[in-house]
This record gives structure tokens, sequence and C-alpha cells, in this order.
């Protein structure tokens, strides 16, 4: 029988958690049903690979870590994997119960990069909850602060990942139909030493990941959630206009916030020019529409559209 085609699915971490909610357990799970529930509708016309952000959730480990003074804090590596194994639990019950009769796998994944990307003296990955101006005075005056949107949050590197370390294991998950939770947070940064691979403090971006992973499996489409109902021209202004079909090419010729939309429309254009697939952007609440061309915005290899 002929297999379903691949999809990769990027589930942001915001998307799990909505800005501004508070970064509690029982909210999470809330907001995870209404990604089961999407998913698995979805997950009858293809096999799914979902990766999944992890943001406001390491950023609140992170905030806990430091807060117990007895020990020296735990590296963001570690917290990155802690962060897939915490999501990745959530997501897989609320997927084994929408799908009983389906094999859901968890894979703790380890994701390679440049020990000399410049990523690692340039922070720009948020993290963490989402601070009020008023907010800022009381905060670790070693961290690095941004805005995002109306409020302000924590930043940290975020260097390119160069390979899905782990991407034959999941390739082989697919063979056998299960649908595979993977490379959380963006996966668990490492970097090879003298032949030997170590953690590094690092978040790697989920998107990036999650694009490199579908070339390296060599999937059908890959499909970015977040929450931003599509990808927009002239956004939080009075001229923006949502993009609902593009060429990659077209697409990456524009600009966009390096903080938000930005790595996700790159993410998709790598994808599609270096695989010829289809790529999408939109809300979780829209996830079986985006693909179909209902809802949010769908970015073309440049000789299809």
């Amino acid at each position: 029988m002929k297999q379903k085609p691949i999809l990769v699915v990027a589930l942001g971490g915001n998307a799990l958690l909505k800005r501004g909610q508070p970064l509690e357990a029982e909210l999470q799970q809330q907001n995870i049903e209404l990604a089961a529930l999407q998913l698995a509708a979805l997950s009858e016309a293809w096999r799914i690979v979902l990766v999944h952000g992890n943001g406001p959730q390491v950023g609140l480990l992170a905030l806990q870590n430091e807060a117990y003074t007895a020990t020296r804090p735990y590296p963001l590596d570690i917290l990155v994997a802690e962060t897939q194994g915490m999501i990745g639990y959530l997501l897989q019950q609320a997927l084994q119960n929408r799908l009983p009769h389906r094999s859901i796998a968890c894979l703790l994944t380890q994701v390679l990069t440049d020990s000399n990307d410049p990523a690692y003296y340039s922070p720009s990955k948020y993290i963490g909850p989402s601070y009020q101006q008023a907010d800022l005075a009381r905060l670790d005056p070693s961290w690095q602060i941004k805005p995002d949107g109306h409020y302000f949050r924590r930043v940290v590197a975020s260097p390119l990942p160069k390979k899905i370390i782990d991407a034959p294991a999941i390739a082989d998950l697919l063979v056998r139909d299960h649908l595979v939770i993977c490379c959380g947070g963006g996966g668990v940064p490492v970097i090879e030493q003298d032949g030997k691979r170590q953690g590094t403090p690092a978040v790697i971006d989920k998107d990036l990941a999650a694009a490199m992973l579908a070339e390296q499996l060599e999937a059908d489409a890959l499909l970015i959630l977040t929450d931003a109902k599509a990808v927009y021209t002239d956004w939080n202004t009075p001229q923006q206009r949502a993009i609902t079909d593009i060429h990659s090419r077209e697409l990456a010729a524009l600009s966009f916030d390096k903080g938000s939309m930005g790595p996700k429309v790159r993410a998709c254009c790598d994808f599609v020019d270096k695989t010829q697939g289809l790529a999408g952007i939109g809300a979780l609440d829209d996830a079986l529409d985006i693909l179909t061309g209902k809802q949010g915005t769908r970015i073309h290899p440049h000789a299809l559209l």
C-alpha cells in the first residue's frame, strides 16, 4: 500500500502558550488539546513529523533554575532537553487520546551547530515570559532584553542548525507509520570538538530546524503554525495585507521582523527552494485549511505557481 506524503509541522511555543498568558501547566494542556485536534485531523492525509517551540517554557525553566542558588544553574542545552521531555509528553498524551490506534513516538533530538556561528555573540532568540516596561528594572542585569510586540523578553544565542543528527531514526519511525514528535525547541544544540559532541548554551530556532529536518527527510510539505493568521506585508500598519500565495523568491525579497516572522519566512523559502515542495504559514486554528489555500500563506516553488 502506498504511504501517505510526509508533512513536517512546526508548532510555535507561543501557539502552545498564548502571549500574555501565565506560564501554567493547565493552560498549556488546554492549548495542546487544540493542537492535538488539528494534528489528528491532518494525520488522515499526511505522515506527520511534529517539531515544537519552547521559548516561553525554556525561559521559565531558566528562571526557576537561577532561583535555586545552592547549585550552579544548568546550561541552556540541558534546559532545552528538559523542555523536549515536558512538552513532548503533553503532546504525545493528547495525540494518543485523539488517535488511540496510532503509535506516537517522542524522540529526544540533537542538532549540530557551528561553534563559530556569529549568533553566539549576538543574541536574538526570545525566551521566557513577556514583561511590561515597569518590570524591566527588577530583571537580572546580565540578561539581554529586546522588545517583542507590546512587551519585552529575554534574548539568547540562536545559532543556525547545520544537521539534524537524529534524522535517520526519525525516517525509520516514519516508515513504520509512527507520528513523530522531535526537534523540540529547535533541538538540543550541540557542537563537535575533537570528534566528540558536547552541548552548547543556545536555543535553536525551531522553524529553521524544522525546515532542515524536512529537507533531510525529503518531506513533501512544511507547515509552520503560529499565533498569526498569515504572513503580512506592512505588518501592524493601516496598510497591512495578508499574503495568500507567493513564489519563494518573491517572498524572500521582502523584509520581516528577525525576532518573529523573519525566521519562519526564511525557513519556508529555504525548504521550498531546496526541495520544490510546498510550505505554509498560518494560525493553529486554521491548520487544516492552510495547505489547501483556504487560510494562511502558501509558499510555492518559483516554477510551479
